[in-house]
């Protein structure tokens, strides 16, 4: 079997220690027959800092390493000096901003015999450059542009102190144009993209760029390809769990998009299933997303605010530190991805990739709104699934409750949607089938969830009666919808009372 490079980041050690490499080299030679100046934004942990190592040892010209890969013929290995920085590396935390840039380009600086003598940060930073150019012309490549930034989303003055800092650091590029041969930065968001280059009015956002649509990330075919031996493994190994592993492989790891045509998958999460043969979640326990659950428990989000929500496109480029919006958010964190693009309308649809990330997202939602501790929240779950699969409604709905008890008042707002999509948030995590709203033709039906052995047409009340529930599902014949189906028809109203945050009553009929 390969070697699975999981957390090596550097392609020079991915390539003399023998690693396995999807070549993207094809992609990047199209890159750098382009414009001189990109912007690339991805989820964390995408391979964004595998890029750009990639590109800095074609630009060193190490030719070698790449003997093999698409590009090793293609080009004239001319090197070129090169200066790569990533703000995920300077202590920043510690020093502040600006006192660790100088520190890390003094640093830069002695690595290449250069001596730096300007009083400032930013002037440090022009100074380096042209020295290093040397009367010819430098690469930079600059990685995690925006960590500073985001590091301190529930610190917003913080933040944007660190923005002015980032902008007169890029400033400098405008000026120093003459001196650079190509420039490329990258980070997790377009947070303050604008306002952070504004000198730049020549620097090419390729984020949502067709071209570039899998210049991160794996396709099937590159899956296939490189790990087609790893597959078949794992498939032979556990044949009565993984029935159909190429399908689950898809459904857990795929999906992530930014045209809405090309669908890949995190490399982070498929190197790590590959080395522990099991389906987990292996991306979104590498960094808890605090600041996203603060403004969906503040502003009162619920999932149906979030899943599968028809945007304009333009949504994705308003980004306001002062004035967080949470979709956005969404997609450049990577919680949300674009899953169709109509080009006619500009609109797109965005929606969880896929399983690894609707399933813990949900969870921490889940948590965060209700029993607050993820231990305690997932245990419940587990006992749910029993008493559900059972048929046992009342202890399903007591341990409903038990979640709902630490539900802020603020959020209930007298509202049936919060009850409404956390019993389907819950249902979702612990792998039924729900669907919700449905559309029939004397109404619409709030829930219907699906065993294997029955299907349950569920109706929400707030502050009323679970008995009009039901004869709301009677009278308005819900479940003739399902009437094809042999599965048993179980009919379930429920009464959220909002002052005791309770389901405090609840009616089950047969159909």
């Amino acid at each position: 079997m390969k070697k699975l490079p999981i957390g090596i980041q550097e392609f020079s050690k991915l390539r003399s220690e023998q690693f396995v490499y999807v070549d993207k080299t094809h992609q990047i030679y199209d890159l750098l027959q382009q414009h001189q100046y990109f912007f690339l934004s991805r989820p964390r942990r995408f391979g964004k800092s595998l890029l750009l190592n990639t590109i800095k040892e074609i630009f060193l010209g190490n030719k070698e390493l790449f003997k093999g890969l698409w590009i090793y013929d293609k080009i004239t290995w001319e090197p070129s000096a090169v200066i790569k920085i990533s703000f995920a590396n300077i202590d920043y935390k510690s020093l502040g901003l600006e006192k660790a840039i100088d520190t890390m380009l003094l640093g830069i600086a002695q690595t290449m015999n250069i001596r730096l003598t300007a009083p400032t940060f930013s002037l440090k930073w022009d100074e380096l450059i042209k020295k290093v150019a040397g009367g010819k012309k430098v690469v930079i490549l600059i990685d995690e542009y925006d960590k500073p930034i985001i590091d301190y989303l529930d610190d917003l003055p913080t933040a944007e102190k660190n923005r002015g800092i980032l902008k007169n650091f890029y400033s400098i590029i405008k000026d120093a144009d003459s001196f650079i041969r190509f420039f490329f930065v990258t980070g997790v968001s377009k947070f303050s993209k604008i306002s952070i280059f504004s000198d730049l009015n020549n620097l090419d956002d390729i984020t949502l760029d067709d071209d570039y649509a899998t210049l991160l990330g794996w396709t099937q075919e590159e899956v296939e390809n490189n790990f087609g031996k790893e597959i078949n493994a794992i498939a032979e190994k556990h044949p009565d769990i993984y029935t159909d592993i190429r399908l689950m492989m898809k459904e857990w790891y795929n999906g992530y998009s930014w045209d809405g045509e090309n669908f890949v998958y995190n490399p982070v999460s498929l190197m790590n299933f590959f080395s522990k043969k099991t389906f987990n979640n292996y991306w979104f326990t590498t960094g808890t997303p605090t600041f996203l659950m603060k403004i969906i428990k503040s502003e009162r989000y619920s999932a149906f605010d979030i899943e599968n929500k028809t945007v304009s496109i333009s949504l994705l480029d308003k980004y306001d530190l002062n004035n967080m919006t949470l979709l956005p958010l969404l997609f450049q964190t990577g919680y949300l991805t674009i899953k169709s693009y109509d080009r006619h309308r500009n609109t797109i649809v965005l929606d969880y990739p896929n399983r690894e990330v609707a399933d813990s997202f949900s969870m921490h939602i889940l948590s965060e709104l209700t029993i607050g501790k993820l231990d305690k929240t997932d245990m419940l779950l587990v006992d749910m699934v029993r008493c559900f699969d059972k048929g046992d409604i009342p202890t399903f709905i007591s341990h409903i409750n038990t979640l709902f008890l630490n539900l802020p008042y603020a959020i209930i707002d007298q509202k049936e949607k919060y009850f409404h999509s956390i019993f389907y948030t819950i249902m979702k995590l612990v792998g039924y089938k729900i669907e919700a709203e449905i559309l029939t033709i004397d109404g619409r039906i709030d829930a219907v969830v699906k065993t294997h052995h029955r299907i349950y047409i569920i109706e929400f009340k707030t502050n009323q009666s679970a008995d009009a529930a039901i004869r709301q599902i009677i009278q308005k014949r819900y479940a003739e919808k399902y009437a094809h189906d042999p599965r048993t028809k179980i009919l379930l109203g429920i009464n959220f009372n909002t002052d005791t945050r309770r389901a405090d009553y609840f009616v089950v009929a047969n159909f």
